[in-house]
C-alpha cells in the first residue's frame, strides 16, 4: 500500500470531561468526506465518567463504534439505546438533532470506542434526521488463514480477493462512506479491494502496522497514529509481533466548502448562524 500522509492523534477534552484521542481536519479535507475521529481509551471511568450531556448538532454525521464498555444514547427522535461492546449507531443529523451518551452504569471495566464525524453534501444539510444502530443484530466479519479478521461495521467490502463481499446493515453514510475494524493477530496479513474509493485511511488503534513508504522505505505506523492512503494502490495489511488493530476509513469526496463551529457544520457562515438562533429558540427539541 501506498501512505501519502500520516497524522498522530492528539489529546482532547470534549463533553463533560472526557479525555480523548482526536484527528480533525476542518480547513484542508485531505481526508474528505470525513472530518474527524475521536477515540476513547481508559479503564480509568475519570476519563469518561462524565459523559456527553444533551448537545446538539447539524449538517453532520456521527458514526460511533464501541469495542469495550458501552453508553447509553437518548435523543429528541425518542430513540433511547444501551450501546455495548460491538455495537455501531449512526446518525445522519441533517436540519437538527439533540442528543446525550452517558456511560453505562454496568460498564464496569473501562471504555474502547469511537466516535467519527463525516461531512454531508449541502444537498442534504437540511433533510430529516437518521438513526440506525446494531444493538439488535451482530456486525457481519470473516477472517482469513493469515490471522486477519474483519469486521463490517458500515457500507461493504471485499476481503482478500473474495468473490462476494461483507456487507454491514448500516448503509447510506454521506461520501459514500465505509468503515470497518480489521485485527491483525502477530504476524498477520490480509488484502482489501478498495479500488472502488477515492478516499481510504486507516487509523491504528492498537499494535502497529508494517508498510514500505513512496520512497520504499519500510516504515511502521503505532497506535494513534492515522494514514491517508492511495486508493489505487492494493491495499495489503501486515503486522510482526505486535499485531495491529485498524480501523478502516473508505469514501468519496464531498469537495465542497464546509464551515464549522462546535457541533455545527454547513457550508457558510451565515447558515452556521442560523443554525444557532435555531437551537437557542428550541427549533431542534428536547430530550424526554
Amino acid at each position: 500500500m501506498k501512505v501519502l500522509q500520516r497524522f498522530s492523534a492528539l489529546p482532547a477534552m470534549d463533553g463533560d470531561g472526557v479525555n480523548i484521542n482526536r484527528v480533525a481536519d476542518f480547513d484542508k479535507l485531505r481526508f474528505d468526506p470525513y472530518l474527524m475521529i475521536d477515540e476513547i481509551k481508559s479503564d480509568d471511568e475519570q476519563d469518561f465518567i462524565g459523559g456527553f450531556p444533551p448537545h446538539p448538532h447539524r449538517g453532520v454525521e456521527t458514526f460511533t463504534y464501541i469495542r469495550k464498555g458501552g453508553f447509553e444514547h437518548r435523543d429528541q427522535m425518542g430513540n433511547v439505546k444501551p450501546i455495548r461492546a460491538g455495537d455501531v449507531q449512526w446518525m445522519s443529523t441533517g436540519s437538527g438533532v439533540v442528543h446525550s451518551e452517558m456511560p453505562l452504569a454496568d460498564a464496569k471495566e473501562g471504555l474502547h470506542g469511537f466516535q467519527i464525524w463525516i461531512n454531508m453534501p449541502a444537498k442534504h444539510k437540511m433533510r430529516p434526521p437518521i438513526y440506525q444502530d446494531t444493538s439488535k443484530q451482530a456486525n457481519p466479519r470473516v477472517e482469513n488463514e493469515h490471522g486477519a479478521t474483519l469486521i463490517a461495521l458500515a457500507g461493504s467490502w471485499g476481503f482478500n480477493h473474495e468473490p462476494h463481499k461483507i456487507t454491514s446493515t448500516i448503509q447510506g453514510l454521506a461520501g459514500h462512506g465505509a468503515i470497518a475494524d480489521l485485527t491483525l493477530t502477530e504476524y498477520g496479513h490480509g488484502t482489501l479491494n478498495l479500488a472502488e474509493h477515492q478516499t481510504v485511511c486507516v487509523y491504528v488503534y492498537q499494535g502497529e502496522l508494517n508498510y514500505i513508504d513512496a520512497q520504499g522505505l519500510r516504515e511502521t505506523a503505532r497506535a494513534g497514529q492515522f494514514l491517508a492512503l492511495d486508493a489505487l494502490e492494493v491495499c495489503h495489511f501486515q503486522t510482526e509481533a505486535t499485531g495491529a488493530g485498524l480501523l478502516i476509513l473508505a469514501g468519496k469526496p464531498i469537495n465542497e466548502k464546509i464551515v464549522h463551529m462546535g457541533p455545527f457544520v454547513m457550508n457558510t457562515q451565515a447558515e452556521i448562524e442560523q443554525a444557532v438562533r435555531d437551537y437557542q429558540q428550541g427549533h431542534f427539541g428536547q430530550i424526554a
